[in-house]
């Protein structure tokens, strides 16, 4: 299909978010931006959280990955849907009865300054780092199937997104995200379900019939190719495997689970960019049904996601896409809906993948901001501040944090040579581990903690995990480490806050 057809879709679609901004980001002021006016409905919040934590990581990883991994990340989501109970229950219960604007203020009032500063920093450099590995999955793919053709540099292709994203945040914050993210979980879902359907169709199978006949073999001798088994290490493997019993494999199921309950609360609990919408909702009622919302209806779109990724395995082996090009992981879905699937199902994709670009990216660039403006600069307690003052610096940031993501959108495709949700989940266990260490220690202890040590013994954590990473076989064998990192990392900062703390000996 015509790249040019393709790129002028692209921009109908950015003109429909612009003027949805418009509309509903009229009057914003910094409160708006930061947390929406505490106005936002839940059922939205909820809807459009959805895309913002499925990302076009999710759309074009998750069903790649199911060649090589089956549907062992479904161990992963039924933790996402532990964590997202705990966040429930536990987290927003503080959040909302502090009435925080930034979530790192509970550390300032539990455990002191330094580790306020300390949580609110290893949040920006996660966040920073994670959401612009997803940004660089999807522009790349924009920039192969599109972009490229056009003679388009794969640095103007980011810097064009990049200002897309401006346009429309700039003003409004979370006050217009609330309603554009829900527009592009839309545009995301209905992707899905229309490339679900076609390949069923393509087939010639119900959906009942597809899953039976991923579950046959690991093999695509079926249905008239000589591909070799996907699992080579373990021949009895099938496509809809869901559950590893093997407890020193990466994969086992109790590493996963639990794995993915801490991912969930880290990465949505302790994050910045996920609970500003959050606590952008009326009261702690609504954003306790959204979290609970959220976690059940991630658990069936993930397993539609993977059932997605069986069915291209089975189309591709159909078309002979496997055995002639050796296209898998990331590139399977784009490469086949793109080259190998009619015109509409191509635009349908590209839609959907933006739809799953930009609530990521958008979100993420409007949260570093708040985290900044509020946890780093202090903009809300310099009294000589006043709304227009801040709002220009917070402009500025705005600015800046984009220019971020165009450097490190550029240093990924340097470097990057691996499966993106792999890399994003590992990035998650070095940096969001210390905020997990800092929050479990100041909601599970009443210690008080030496200020001066706090940030030390938040570096040394991830160092002692890479370490510990590095050497896994010499120490533990035949014994894998998998999601359980961020635990550990956790554990290791949880440790040495007790190490540097003392009995809060304050009256009551």
């Amino acid at each position: 299909m015509s790249a040019g057809l393709l790129f002028f879709f692209i921009i109908i679609y950015f003109g429909i978010l612009l003027g949805v901004a418009k509309v509903v980001g009229k009057n914003s002021n910094n409160m708006s931006f930061f947390i929406g006016n505490k106005n936002s409905n839940w059922m939205l919040v909820a809807f459009g959280m959805i895309g913002t934590s499925l990302s076009g990581v999710t759309f074009v990883s998750v069903p790649g990955a199911v060649g090589k991994e089956a549907f062992y990340y479904l161990q992963i989501t039924i933790g996402y849907l532990i964590g997202y109970l705990a966040i429930a229950y536990v987290l927003l219960p503080i959040y909302y009865k502090m009435n925080l604007t930034s979530i790192y203020n509970y550390l300032e009032t539990r455990l002191g300054f330094k580790a306020y500063k300390t949580g609110a920093s290893f949040f920006i450099l996660s966040r920073t780092l994670g959401a612009t590995a997803r940004l660089y999955l999807v522009v790349q793919i924009l920039q192969v199937f599109i972009l490229d053709n056009m003679g388009v540099p794969f640095w103007g292709t980011t810097l064009v997104i990049l200002a897309m994203i401006l346009l429309y945040t700039y003003e409004g914050g979370v006050k217009t995200i609330v309603y554009t993210d829900t527009l592009q979980t839309s545009g995301m879902l209905l992707g899905l379900l229309i490339c679900s359907i076609y390949i069923l169709s393509q087939l010639h199978l119900s959906i009942f019939e597809g899953f039976n006949l991923m579950h046959l073999k690991n093999t695509f001798m079926d249905i008239g190719t000589k591909e070799k088994p996907l699992f080579v290490n373990n021949p009895s493997m099938h496509l809809t495997d869901i559950f590893n019993t093997d407890v020193n494999s990466k994969f086992f199921f109790l590493k996963q689970i639990i794995g993915g309950a801490f991912i969930t609360i880290t990465m949505t609990g302790l994050d910045q960019e996920m609970m500003q919408k959050n606590i952008s909702v009326k009261n702690l009622k609504d954003a306790q049904k959204n979290m609970i919302t959220i976690g059940f209806t991630m658990l069936f779109v993930i397993t539609l996601f993977l059932f997605l990724g069986g069915l291209l395995y089975l189309f591709a082996a159909q078309n002979g896409v496997v055995d002639i090009h050796g296209i898998v992981g990331d590139k399977l879905f784009p490469t086949l809906a793109l080259k190998h699937m009619p015109p509409y199902i191509s635009i349908i994709f590209i839609l959907a993948l933006i739809s799953a670009l930009f609530p990521s990216a958008d979100g993420a660039i409007t949260a570093l901001t708040s985290s900044f403006c509020i946890d780093i600069l202090g903009i809300q307690r310099n009294k000589t501040l006043d709304e227009a003052k801040q709002k220009k610096i917070r402009q500025r940031v705005h600015l800046g944090f984009a220019f971020i993501f165009l450097i490190l959108v550029m240093v990924f495709k340097w470097i990057n040579n691996t499966s993106i949700i792999s890399l994003i989940l590992q990035i998650a266990s070095y940096t969001y581990g210390p905020l997990l260490g800092l929050f479990a220690f100041g909601i599970l202890t009443k210690r008080s903690v030496n200020n001066k040590w706090v940030s030390i013994i938040c570096i040394l954590a991830p160092i002692l995990c890479y370490v510990l990473e590095f050497y896994q076989k010499a120490i533990l064998g035949d014994f894998k480490i998998g999601q359980e990192l961020l635990i550990i990392n956790g554990l290791f900062t949880f440790i040495g806050l007790w190490l540097i703390s003392s009995p809060n000996t304050e009256k009551k």
